[in-house]
């Protein structure tokens, strides 16, 4: 095999892997070369992280920057009446999936030599970053929107990132670290191809917790997409080794208000549709124009998945019914299950498939709703 590298996803030209690249040469977001997967005989049995499947990665990291992040629970549940299993990512050291991305992308920078780096994030993201970023000594800079939940913020500023708020939507937050590029290195979760290799070991991990098998459909609460493209980058590379013969269906929920995936499916064009936004308190599944767009749709449609839209009310219900059920997640993923509700009753998943809902998230990140939801008194 040749050695991995860069990838321009419009030119196919690649180019290999450098401290200075975080965008391919046509102005998209880079991706990797294809890697050929691993078996489950080169899964690290002694590592409790997702370095277990270190033997997956672009390159051999020597010294991971690691917490100890996946290796989450799957939990049987029911939503609805439903039955499915509940991948549990907030379990991470952070509180949500992106540490999965976050410990690859920072490991890879610090062994190519990178001191410092930018990131911009709506919260999540920037936390990541932030806390594995510390663990490695880097110094980072986080843009937020000045709309950022506190408790976002303050996680961040806690690890010791400098925060900058920014106003406006989210893309001027984004815009604003594009800007500042040329005098810190952008380590965005959207645009760098390492990030990928971290959410791809959700993939990996799913397939381990099933007894190496995959389950019938995949539903994940989705924006910039990291989680459906590292899923599919995951099966993609088991096909390839042989450990598997087909790809699990992969389903997308987003809110109403912003759903540009949905909207682009659902119309069978493989760029963005024309809409009105509004606001939605899944302020982590905002992102208005999606950078990986395009792959996105390919994923989807390549493992004859789909998208499902949720409303304000099935998203408050969600997160509300979840936590009845001991499951206390912030509404940015809660609107998995209720999606996954709806594929159910809308005939697109059978309730006998076994399917796995991805929850990315945890509610401490966002009492506020909870309490605004619940009133002062505790009661709905």
């Amino acid at each position: 095999m040749t050695a991995p590298s860069y990838l321009d996803p419009v030119t196919n030209e690649t180019f290999p892997i450098d401290t200075t690249t975080w965008r391919a040469p046509s102005g998209r977001p880079l991706m990797m070369t294809p890697l050929p997967g691993i078996t489950r005989d080169q899964i690290d049995q002694s590592e409790r992280s997702i370095w277990r499947y270190g033997a997956a990665m672009p390159m051999h990291v020597e010294n991971p920057v690691s917490m100890g992040e996946g290796c989450t629970p799957l939990h049987p549940g029911q939503y609805k009446g439903y039955s499915c299993g509940f991948k549990l990512e907030w379990f991470s050291p952070t509180g949500s999936f992106k540490d999965r991305g976050a410990s690859a992308l920072i490991s890879m920078l610090q062994q190519i030599g990178v001191p410092a780096v930018l990131e911009d994030s709506s919260g999540n993201g920037g936390a990541a970053i932030a806390g594995y970023g510390a663990m490695a000594g880097m110094h980072v800079k986080v843009f937020v929107p000045a709309s950022t939940s506190i408790a976002k913020v303050a996680q961040a500023k806690a690890y010791g990132a400098d925060i900058v708020r920014v106003p406006g939507p989210r893309e001027a937050t984004e815009a604003a670290a594009i800007d500042m590029s040329t005098e810190i290195f952008y380590a965005s979760h959207n645009w760098h191809p390492f990030f990928l290799q971290g959410t791809k070991t959700l993939g990996y991990e799913i397939w381990e917790d099933l007894g190496y098998r995959i389950p019938d459909n995949i539903v994940i609460p989705a924006s910039a997409g990291s989680n459906l493209l590292g899923c599919y980058l995951a099966f993609t590379e088991l096909m390839a080794s042989g450990e598997i013969d087909r790809l699990p269906r992969l389903f997308v929920s987003q809110p109403e208000n912003v759903a540009p995936l949905h909207a682009a499916f659902q119309a069978g064009v493989d760029d963005y549709v024309d809409q009105e936004f509004a606001p939605t308190v899944a302020e982590g599944t905002a992102i208005k124009r999606p950078i990986r767009l395009r792959e996105m749709l390919h994923a989807l449609r390549e493992s004859g998945g789909g998208t499902v839209a949720v409303s304000e009310n099935e998203i408050v219900a969600a997160s509300l019914g979840l936590a009845r059920d001991g499951i206390y997640v912030e509404p940015t993923c809660a609107h998995a299950a209720a999606g996954f509700a709806k594929l159910v009753e809308g005939g697109s998943i059978n309730a006998t498939d076994d399917t796995v809902v991805i929850l990315t998230g945890t509610g401490l990140k966002t009492t506020g709703f909870y309490a605004e939801q619940l009133g002062d008194d505790g009661e709905t």
